[in-house]
């Protein structure tokens, strides 16, 4: 698939993945803290499923 995630983007995505994950260990102490799994996961891939849907970058073209 075609990176469509920029260099901010996923250092955006990152930071919020760590939060989430964190929350799992201090705060309310949820599973809910797992969706920060996939968010990074997303941004280390560097292609965002929803993005592609709808047609958004992030990034800039290559050539």
């Amino acid at each position: 698939m075609e990176t469509n995630i920029g260099i901010l983007d996923q250092l955006v995505r990152v930071l919020i993945g760590m939060v989430f994950i964190i929350l799992i260990f201090f705060g309310p102490q949820t599973w809910w803290g797992l969706i920060g799994v996939p968010i990074i996961a997303i941004a280390i891939s560097g292609t965002c499923p929803l993005y592609s849907l709808l047609g958004i970058r992030t990034c800039r073209r290559k050539g």
